[in-house]
């Protein structure tokens, strides 16, 4: 044990060290310090303002204002996504922004970008209510044109006209003519001309007569390109009509329901000259507002991009700010109102980092009084934190999905890196569909700057951050499947010659009659001649279903011994004696003694019925094994081996409570006299973080109901654990069985055909199962697999999982999503 002792820690076997710190600041350098904190990334700041909501802390103005440019800053990004234009960095040097001069700054482009839309919109408006007008002014003269001839000539058009949008009516001269009275027959016809959505052309048409009995004429005509519909800003396809009626009326209806329908109405004279000059001067105007448009599109776009050099450092500094104040608004004024009283926990390794940089933040805010760094005394369980890099990084996520570890615990990542990729290849060994996934993990790893620096999608972005993952599952499927000796489903002879042969000369009756062994042992792997022969399925069944119950108590061991270095290393001495000692006693008696026999049964090349002698080793323990016995003493073994997990369940059912009653006693009897002693005043001159928590009362009930379950838990869990590995077997087996159904019925039987076509696409429909099925959802529920059984049959043995984070403040955590 000294020799254990002895040995250099692993980084990643037990998270960093960590204190709980108390920082005075002066307010003159409260901002710059925790800046430069921010930068550092090495403090995690308690929140002593817990009982405050956030309208009533120190800084919430300032939480605001930044808050309102975050808002500003996200409304010119919006712009600049409209305008299909991108915010990149000034090659030049840009001198710094003071945070004020940049609010200042962001309320003018605002401004200026409000201003410029409102004028782009209503300019906008105005022309396409032009060009509608003119789309009017053109069909509706070819129907003036075709009902000439049936309206009498003295006939002249209303001099009510109605234009409905009030902002056009300013902009044409001409048309404020055609609104003024003139002379017009009340008697004879009159028309109505507009335009309107195709979608309503039906129903408006069907209300226009029952709403004036028949009594009207309706043309339509499409109008030849699809029109910007100025109230919802969509290209829409829409229909010119005019509407001849007699009466007022009529008019009065037909309008109300124009109205009611949104279409737009214009006024088009029937005389031809009159409405060949009022399409000039619509013409007219069309040009000018196309010119106009453009330049304030170009100007817009002139402005926007001079703010897209700036707006990534922008954002980037309101959101730093904005997380400053945040952060700020957790610290506490002292009495004097003078300093800042914060609280923390920082790595031990980062103390000298941290006070550099208060002494940093000092010197530059030109304070005259330093930061007070304190460590202090908590009873608090700190947060957890591991230092790890890109590679092991996916793996603690893994851990971490589970249940974040308990300060100081074993850390199950250390050997998920290793046990993970191989239980996931033992269940997906193809050499093959290895080297496809080795493809994918290293294309990712080539392109991790590229990718790394990109918004990708929940799934890619899921797989772009498991790549190492990927690339350790990837060769360990490859090794798993020179093992079993499949590259896609088919056997090769890399290692030699198989060491077996037919019994006749033509092997005609190889595969059913049997192999004969003629020279060693084939060097690796499974020997290739075993594929397609008569006992290839159960000796492939028997020899995977064995591993996986030797892979199983092998974890299963490892995990119990990490429960027993947890224990050492809490100097938990009842957890050893009286859990990791019955547990380890248990477990190898029944599952370690078979894994024994399958050994033993490999080497010996034994017939003996390892089923009978498990079974029988508890119905009958004295009864002779016969020819199932392996070896000399095995009789005598079972039974001791039997007694001793007989032995091992009362052991860690009863001790452990007894004793922690006892324990409890002997220590309460040594507090009641000091406890006399004490009094409240000398707990209030602590702070709280410091105070010892008030001793719970001890429960004998409920800790011998605890261990007890714990025990039944773990018992049951023994049988059940072990049967749960066998899943190796069985996804093996799938795995193996589906690659041979797809080459086989699918390729093979392509392939047996003379036919190019029926060739083609027998590969296509093979290479598709194979990427779909195979590569996609195999690996699936080969990963989803070996996370259960790290979840539960490993970490269930040593781990607790009931710490949390170290999460400290940081810049470089901010994300755009907290604007």
């Amino acid at each position: 044990m000294e020799y254990i002792d002895r040995l250099p820690a692993m980084d990643l076997m037990r998270s960093e060290k960590m204190m709980l710190v108390q920082l005075i600041i002066p307010v003159e350098s409260a901002h710059r310090a925790v800046s430069y904190l921010g930068e550092l990334g090495l403090l995690q700041f308690r929140d002593l303002n817990n009982d405050k909501s956030p309208f009533q802390r120190t800084f919430v103005n300032q939480v605001k204002r930044c808050a309102e440019m975050s808002r500003k800053l996200r409304f010119i990004k919006d712009q600049l996504h409209k305008a299909g234009l991108t915010s990149s960095p000034s090659p030049a040097p840009q001198p710094d922004t003071d945070l004020e001069e940049l609010e200042i700054q962001l309320e003018e482009h605002e401004h200026g970008l409000i201003e410029m839309n409102a004028n782009s919109e209503k300019l906008q408006q105005t022309y396409n209510e032009l060009l509608e007008f003119k789309m009017v002014l053109q069909k509706a003269g070819d129907f003036h044109l075709s009902t000439g001839s049936h309206v009498a000539a003295q006939e002249t058009e209303l001099a009510e006209n109605i234009h409905v949008s009030d902002d056009y009516a300013e902009t044409s001269s001409l048309l404020e003519q055609e609104m003024l009275p003139g002379p017009s027959n009340q008697t004879g016809v009159r028309f109505i001309s507009g335009i309107i959505c195709k979608s309503k052309v039906l129903r408006f048409e069907r209300m226009l007569f029952r709403t004036t009995r028949g009594n009207m004429l309706f043309n339509q005509a499409p109008t030849d390109d699809q029109i910007l519909d100025p109230a919802t800003n969509e290209l829409v396809e829409k229909i010119v009509f005019v509407v001849f009626f007699s009466g007022e009326q009529a008019r009065v209806k037909i309008l109300k329901i124009c109205e009611a329908f949104g279409a737009n109405c214009y006024p088009v004279p029937e005389d031809t000259i009159r409405r060949r000059q009022m399409t000039r001067e619509v013409l007219s105007h069309l040009s000018d507002l196309e010119t106009t448009l453009e330049a304030g599109l170009r100007h817009r776009d002139k402005a926007l991009i001079s703010i897209g050099f700036h707006l990534a450092k922008w954002m980037n500094m309101v959101r730093r700010e904005k997380a400053v104040y945040d952060t700020l608004n957790m610290l506490n004024f002292d009495v004097t109102k003078k300093c800042l009283v914060g609280e923390g926990w920082c790595p031990i390794f980062a103390k000298t980092k941290i006070q550099e940089a208060l002494q940093r933040a000092t010197t530059d805010s030109n304070s005259q009084v330093g930061v007070i760094f304190h460590v202090m005394h908590s009873v608090e369980s700190p947060p957890t934190y591991f230092k790890t890099n890109h590679l092991t990084n996916a793996y603690q996520e893994i851990v971490d999905a589970y249940g974040v570890a308990k300060y100081q615990e074993a850390n199950p990542a250390v050997y998920t890196i290793i046990t993970f990729p191989f239980l996931f290849a033992v269940m997906f060994g193809d050499w093959g569909h290895g080297i496809c996934l080795l493809l994918g993990a290293l294309f990712l790893i080539a392109r991790e700057k590229k990718l790394g620096s990109q918004k990708l999608g929940s799934f890619m972005e899921m797989l772009f951050g498991g790549r190492y993952v990927l690339l350790l599952m990837s060769l360990f499927s490859i090794y798993c499947g020179l093992i079993y000796n499949e590259f896609f489903s088919v056997p090769f002879h890399i290692f030699g010659s198989s060491a077996y042969r037919c019994r006749d000369t033509t092997c005609s009756d190889s595969r059913t009659v049997g192999l004969v062994k003629y020279q060693d042992t084939y060097p690796f792997g499974v020997d290739p001649s075993w594929r397609g022969s008569r006992s290839e399925l159960p000796f492939l069944n028997s020899l995977k279903m064995k591993m996986s119950i030797l892979f199983g108590i092998a974890q299963m061991n490892l995990g119990i011994i990490l429960s027993y270095f947890n224990a050492r290393y809490f100097g938990n001495s009842l957890d050893i004696k009286y859990q990791f000692v019955p547990q380890m006693i248990f477990l190898n008696s029944l599952f370690g003694y078979l894994s024994l026999l399958i050994i033993i049964k490999w080497c010996s090349g034994s017939q003996a019925d390892l089923y009978h002698v498990m079974i029988y080793m508890f119905l009958s323990p004295f009864e002779d094994l016969g020819e199932n016995k392996l070896f000399w003493g095995q009789s005598v073994l079972q039974v001791i081996l039997l007694l001793f997990a007989v032995i091992a369940v009362p052991w860690m059912l009863f001790p452990k409570p007894f004793i922690l009653k006892r324990l409890h006693t002997e220590r309460f009897q040594g507090r009641s006299y000091a406890a006399l002693g004490t009094s409240d005043i000398y707990d209030d001159e602590e702070p709280d973080s410091a105070r010892e928590p008030h001793l719970e009362e001890f429960n004998f009930s409920e800790v011998f109901v605890h261990q007890m379950i714990h025990a039944i838990e773990f018992v049951l869990g023994a049988v059940s654990n072990t049967a749960s590995y066998l899943r190796l077997w069985a996804l093996s087996l799938a795995h193996s069985e589906l690659s041979t159904v797809f080459y086989e019925k699918v390729l093979l039987l392509a392939w047996g055909y003379d036919n190019l076509v029926i060739r083609l696409v027998g590969l296509a429909v093979f290479s598709f199962a194979t990427a779909f099925i195979l590569l996609m959802m195999e690996t699936l529920s080969a990963f989803l697999h070996a996370l259960r059984l790290h979840w539960v049959e490993f970490q269930n043995k040593f781990y607790s999982g009931d710490g949390y984070k170290f999460r400290p403040f940081s810049f470089a955590a901010l994300n755009e999503d907290e604007d």
